[in-house]
């Protein structure tokens, strides 16, 4: 066990032998670390919580009463993990087939999780809040909200709304500037024709299109960026919400008509979610598809925003 005088261990709370403690940890009542933990410093185990031997938790990480973290539990720095949440390590029933076998979790940096969630053998994302009686049982990504049962992904953190009608419709902004484009729409009595001449419109030349339909609402989409590669997206039908990641700004447009066009730049990071039962998301690229344009983790997004590779 660490020296007990570089972390605070309340009388009746317990430390096994072998434990390792970071200094200004606290250990409150009635709380039981076994030997073979590791936590960080500046730590706050409240009353009645019990962590297990094969478990890591980061630096300034708070767990709150009542929650025991089991055997293959990774917890990184700066996590919330609310009153009474119930970690599982194990998604199926002891047997012969399965032998002593712990599933993995993750709670990467800064999430928050609250009260009374259920927390399956899953990975929830940096900064990613999971929503009080939540029972998860996905992986959640960086950034999102989820509540439910199962949870269900309701927004972003952190990503400002913006009504893709009013920004189209914002005079003054240059080419760099512009994100939000309205299409030349015309209506009569035979209906609706909307036009996309490329080379007055588009801000690239299009070399590819694709377009994606039947998505379950409770679905997201996207979750990746393009090093090169420039997008230009269109509701065709139906609506569906897009987040525009730049890596400093996180943006929210909702498109809902055929007459708006979103322009989601190279070096961005796009999710599509909340499609709804007849969305059609029309989608023209810059590019060919070429798989090493692709960056799909988020921390490797924000790590080639810093540097560049």
């Amino acid at each position: 066990m660490t020296e007990p005088t570089s972390f605070y261990l309340h009388p009746q709370g317990i430390v096994e032998k072998g434990a390792q403690i970071g200094a200004k940890t606290r250990v409150w009542a009635w709380a039981h670390v076994l030997g073979g933990a590791r936590i960080g410093e500046e730590c706050n185990l409240c009353d009645h919580t019990f962590i297990e031997n094969d478990v890591v938790i980061g630096n300034r990480v708070t767990v709150k009463c009542g929650v025991s973290v089991w055997d293959g539990i990774t917890i990184e720095d700066n996590v919330f993990i609310g009153p009474s949440v119930a970690f599982t390590n194990d998604k199926f029933p002891r047997s012969r087939q399965y032998p002593e076998t712990f599933a993995r979790t993750t709670i990467c940096k800064g999430a928050s999780i609250g009260a009374n969630a259920t927390i399956l053998p899953v990975r929830i994302g940096s900064n990613a809040m999971v929503g009080a009686g939540a029972v998860v049982t996905k992986d959640v990504p960086p950034n999102a909200i989820v509540v439910g049962n199962p949870a269900r992904i309701i927004g972003y953190c952190g990503a400002s709304k913006k009504t893709a009608a009013e920004e189209a419709a914002s005079p003054g902004k240059n080419a760099q500037d512009k994100r939000v484009y309205s299409i030349p729409s015309f209506s009569d009595v035979r209906g609706e024709l909307s036009v996309l001449e490329f080379e007055k419109l588009l801000p690239f030349p299009v070399k590819r299109m694709f377009y994606t339909y039947g998505v379950d609402s409770n679905n997201v989409r996207g979750e990746h960026a393009h090093k090169t590669c420039e997008q230009f997206l269109i509701a065709a039908a139906g609506s569906l919400h897009v987040i525009v990641d730049d890596g400093d700004n996180r943006e929210e447009y909702v498109l809902d008509s055929p007459k708006i066009g979103l322009h989601l730049p190279a070096g961005c990071w796009g999710i599509q979610y909340k499609h709804s039962a007849d969305c059609v998301l029309l989608v023209l690229a810059s590019h060919s598809y070429e798989a090493e344009d692709y960056i799909r983790n988020y921390d490797d997004f924000l790590q080639y925003k810093k540097t560049g590779v």
